[in-house]
């Protein structure tokens, strides 16, 4: 549906082109993951018409030549192509509209993404040895300075080989140098690191030397945010909701021991990171999924202040409730009650005892 969206709201459009890694899967035949449109020419008056087409919502971005329709609740953007040029290593891009779609295609990363098909007659276009490239697995940079310019793309490299299970060329294996991070902002950097774990390519870092080049000595060739356990994030832009979880699995790796124990230890952790831990073959979180976390009282809150319990009590009533149920001494309702407000008439005793003695002095 939504291919069927863009094809009908750029048709007879003549200065349209699918780049990049959409052209790249379909040429592999692989389904693309998503769709980038450039323009040859004015990007937004092609939005605005293609919005008009199929009765599209349309934002502009006038500074940057692009614009985005937005129909049947799917977006889709349309960028002008573009020249760019860097004025210091790890730097944003400086960007000139005007340029045809070969340039366009020169300020891409690597040779398989820069490749385009026009819309209007399906007429492939590509850098100079791109398809051969393509039909041979290889990765290969456009050009020698590729990652002094923007050294995200030793990232991406690492991303690519590990998605597309392709080789990488010896003559850009040997451009990778890892002291070019520090050229680029930690937001930058966190956000390809996001990539990698999404794609579960963390691992593959330690394949270039780039994993503790990047992140210390605490990363590990571990998948996901198993590899950053152990690696300061605050420089990488990485949220709170993030961290926590990075420290979640900090603390519960190895843990095991009783039911109580697991329930002691997993209760107030995300979700997120237990299932994580899960999926890594942590057999306690496993445990804590499939079975203690599903075991609940048959009291509650509620019954513990209608036997007179109040403020923290309550909450310690349970607390000791749960882990009698837990050891199989509380299994019903009138034994799990028994153990909630066993403290609670210890102390009424232990204060009936005092007074008793206060009354006979």
């Amino acid at each position: 549906m939504s291919d069927s969206i863009v094809l009908s709201a750029v048709a007879g459009e003549p200065g349209v082109y699918v780049v990049g890694g959409a052209v790249r899967d379909e040429l592999l035949g692989r389904k693309p993951r998503e769709l980038d449109l450039v323009v040859e020419g004015d990007a937004v008056a092609v939005a605005r018409r293609a919005a008009e087409r199929v009765g599209g919502a349309l934002t502009v971005h006038e500074r940057f030549g692009t614009a985005t329709v937005l129909a049947d609740g799917f977006a889709f953007d349309l960028a002008g192509a573009r020249r760019e040029s860097y004025s210091r290593p790890g730097a944003l891009p400086d960007v000139e509209l005007g340029a045809s779609i070969e340039e366009d295609l020169a300020r891409r990363d690597f040779t398989v993404n820069a490749i385009a098909r026009r819309l209007a007659d399906d007429q492939i276009v590509a850098f100079p040895g791109a398809r051969d490239d393509l039909r041979a697995g290889v990765l290969r940079v456009l050009h020698d300075r590729s990652f002094i310019d923007d050294p995200t793309r030793m990232l991406r490299l690492v991303r690519y080989a590990e998605r597309l299970g392709f080789e990488v060329d010896p003559d850009t294996a040997a451009l990778v140098d890892p002291s070019l991070f520090a050229t680029v902002s930690g937001d930058r950097l966190g956000n390809e690191l996001r990539l990698l774990i999404r794609e579960d390519a963390m691992a593959a870092l330690e394949r270039f030397g780039l994993g503790r080049a990047l992140l210390g000595e605490g990363f590990q060739a571990a998948p996901g945010l198993f590899a950053l356990v152990d690696v300061p994030l605050d420089r990488f832009g990485f949220t709170a909701r993030e961290r926590e979880i990075v420290a979640g699995l900090q603390r519960l790796r190895g843990v095991s021991g009783t039911d109580v124990e697991l329930w002691r230890a997993f209760r107030r952790e995300r979700p997120e990171t237990i299932e994580l831990l899960a999926a890594a073959g942590e057999e306690s979180a496993r445990r804590w999924l499939d079975d203690v976390r599903h075991r609940k009282l048959e009291i509650d809150g509620r019954d513990l202040l209608a036997a007179g319990l109040s403020g923290p009590a309550v909450g310690e009533g349970l607390e000791r409730a749960t882990v009698a149920m837990l050891e199989g001494r509380a299994p019903d309702r009138e034994s799990q009650l028994r153990e909630a407000t066993a403290a609670d008439e210890g102390e009424d005793r232990a204060g009936e005892r005092g007074d008793r003695g206060q009354q006979e002095r």
